[in-house]
């Protein structure tokens, strides 16, 4: 395989969430007084950190979320993930052949290391992960659109940035992925290829990514 290391987005590549989670903001931020559509929550927030909310409603609007909004939207979001969450279709496939090949992996996401932990353990994408390949926009300063998490994640698995492959689904972790000086593999399954301008490749099922990657 032509690189050393493959880190995958979490939400909308490893596991299903992108629709539950952006279907709860948008009602959450609507219930606040904030009318948001799902279609604008997928535009503007989805594969970012939680503190692009709260940065894009004070931009907006000059007024602050409450001091609990992450605290209650989480909790609504894990509820969810427990009754709806599944893996994306081609998970179980690409984890194992990346493996048996002998490939190094990780997950670099926006979302905090609980988040993760609770979507991997729901769908049983846990038996992939040990702490040592989770990294979360929590550990560093900046999120997406950053290079940071990416760079983090690459540094800890001990691989230069440009041995790299990035599996992501957002605008936002495609600028993150070439700022970070890496190839990034955009996945099309839930967002437009227009939107993901930049990318290295393009592909719309996650079954294809171990041929793409070699």
């Amino acid at each position: 395989m032509r690189y050393d290391l493959v880190i995958f987005d979490n939400d909308g590549v490893l596991v299903d969430s992108e629709p539950i989670s952006n279907r709860l903001l948008a009602a959450y931020l609507t219930e606040l007084g904030y009318p948001t559509s799902y279609e604008d929550s997928i535009r503007d927030y989805m594969g970012s950190a939680m503190h692009r909310v709260h940065d894009l409603v004070l931009e907006r609007t000059g007024e602050r979320l409450p001091d609990d909004f992450d605290d209650v939207f989480h909790g609504r979001v894990f509820a969810a993930f427990e009754a709806e969450l599944k893996p994306v279709a081609g998970t179980a496939g690409v984890l194992e052949q990346l493996a048996a090949d002998g490939v190094p992996y990780c997950v670099a996401s926006s979302g905090s290391h609980e988040r993760i932990r609770v979507g991997h353990r729901t769908t049983g994408l846990d038996r992939w992960f040990d702490e040592s390949r989770i990294f979360s926009s929590q550990d560093v300063g900046r999120g997406k659109p950053a290079p940071d998490l990416f760079l983090y994640a690459a540094d800890r698995m001990g691989v230069v940035p440009e041995r790299c492959a990035v599996v992501e689904d957002s605008p936002l972790g495609v600028q993150a992925a070439v700022a970070a000086g890496m190839d990034v593999y955009g996945f099309t399954a839930m967002t437009p290829a227009d939107r993901l301008r930049g990318a290295t490749h393009l592909f719309s099922d996650l079954g294809q990514l171990a041929d793409l990657l070699e």
